[in-house]
C-alpha cells in the first residue's frame, strides 16, 4: 500500500495484481478499502489489476473535511485525479453502497475517463433515507455537541481513523466543535436534499445521460433494496442487469462481508462484463 498527496490530501492506495485492464472497487459506508482485497485477489486471477483506495475521511487517508457538496462528489473528484496521477485513465469505475454511488457520480463528472461503471448494492428509498444520514451524520453531531471533539475522536468510527492514520486526531483535535457540527450538519442537508431521488443526489434525467456500460447487481437488504437496483437498470440506457440467487431480506442492512459465498460469481460476471466492454486482454 502508498500514500499519495491528491487534491491537498494525503489517499492511501494500493493496486492489486501486475497486468490488465485495470478495474476501481470502491466500498460502501464509510469503510476502508480492505474488505475489498478478496474480490481484488480474484479479479488478478481473471487477468485485470484492481485499484483500491481510502476515500478522504475513511480508512487510513486523512481526515479533512467541506461541506460544499456532497461527499460522493467529492470522492468521485478524488478518484479521478487519483487515476490520472498513476496514468490509468481511463479505468473501469465500480462500487458498492456508497462506492456504487461514487461511481455514478464519476461517470457523470468525467465521462471520458471511464470505460464502464460496476453497480453493487445500490442504495435508494425511504427506509434508506432514515436511516443513512443518522449513521452519516447525526450520531457525530450529538457526540460533539455533547463532549466537543475529544470525545468524537473517541467514537470506534473516528477512533478507527486515528489508529490508522495517527495525524488524524491532529486533524480533528484541530477543528472546533462548532465548525465540526457545522459541516456535518451541511453534509446532512445536502444528503437530504437528494434524499427522494431515485439514487441519492441522482435524478432519473442524469441516470438517463449515461452513456457508457452500465452493470448493476442488485443488493437484497432494506437498505439496498433490489427494487432500487431494478429501478436504476431501467434509468441508465443499455444497462445490463445480473440477479444473484439471492432472496430478499428484511434485515435493515445485509453486512457485505456474508456475500462472501457469492464473491466467485460477482467476479465471473464483472469479468465477463469488461471483457466485452473494452477490456485489453
Amino acid at each position: 500500500m502508498s500514500m499519495i498527496e491528491i487534491r491537498g490530501v494525503n489517499l492511501r492506495y494500493e493496486i492489486v495484481g501486475e497486468t490488465g485492464t485495470l478495474v476501481t472497487l470502491i466500498t460502501g459506508g464509510r469503510r476502508g478499502y480492505k474488505e475489498f482485497l478478496p474480490m481484488a485477489r480474484k479479479l488478478v486471477t481473471e487477468g485485470f489489476r484492481v485499484l483500491l483506495h481510502d476515500r478522504r475521511n475513511t480508512g487510513a487517508s486523512d481526515i479533512s473535511m467541506s461541506a460544499g457538496e456532497v461527499e460522493e462528489a467529492v470522492w468521485a473528484d478524488d478518484l479521478h485525479a487519483l487515476l490520472r496521477e498513476l496514468g490509468e485513465v481511463p479505468a473501469f469505475i465500480g462500487g458498492s453502497s456508497s462506492g456504487a454511488r461514487t461511481a455514478l457520480f464519476f461517470g457523470l463528472r468525467h465521462p471520458d475517463a471511464v470505460r464502464g461503471l460496476l453497480l453493487l448494492r445500490v442504495t435508494g428509498g425511504a427506509f434508506a433515507a432514515a436511516r443513512l444520514p443518522e449513521n452519516y451524520y447525526d450520531q457525530f453531531i450529538r457526540v460533539a455537541e455533547a463532549g466537543g471533539m475529544e470525545a468524537v475522536c473517541a467514537t470506534p468510527e473516528y477512533g478507527e481513523r486515528i489508529v490508522a492514520n495517527a495525524g488524524n486526531r491532529e486533524r480533528l483535535m484541530n477543528m472546533s466543535a462548532m465548525d465540526f457540527i457545522d459541516i456535518q450538519t451541511r453534509l446532512r442537508d445536502l444528503f437530504m436534499a437528494g434524499s427522494s431521488l431515485p439514487v441519492f443526489g441522482l435524478s432519473e434525467a442524469e441516470l438517463g445521460s449515461l452513456d457508457m456500460p452500465t452493470l448493476i447487481i442488485p443488493g437484497n437488504d432494506r437498505v439496498h433494496d433490489s427494487r432500487v437496483g431494478l429501478t436504476v437498470h431501467g434509468m441508465i440506457p443499455g444497462s445490463e442487469l445480473h440477479r444473484l440467487p439471492i432472496e430478499d431480506s428484511d434485515e435493515p442492512v445485509v453486512p457485505f462481508a456474508e456475500w462472501g459465498d457469492l464473491e466467485p460469481e460477482i467476479v465471473g460476471v464483472f469479468a465477463d462484463f469488461m471483457r466485452r466492454h473494452g477490456a485489453r486482454a
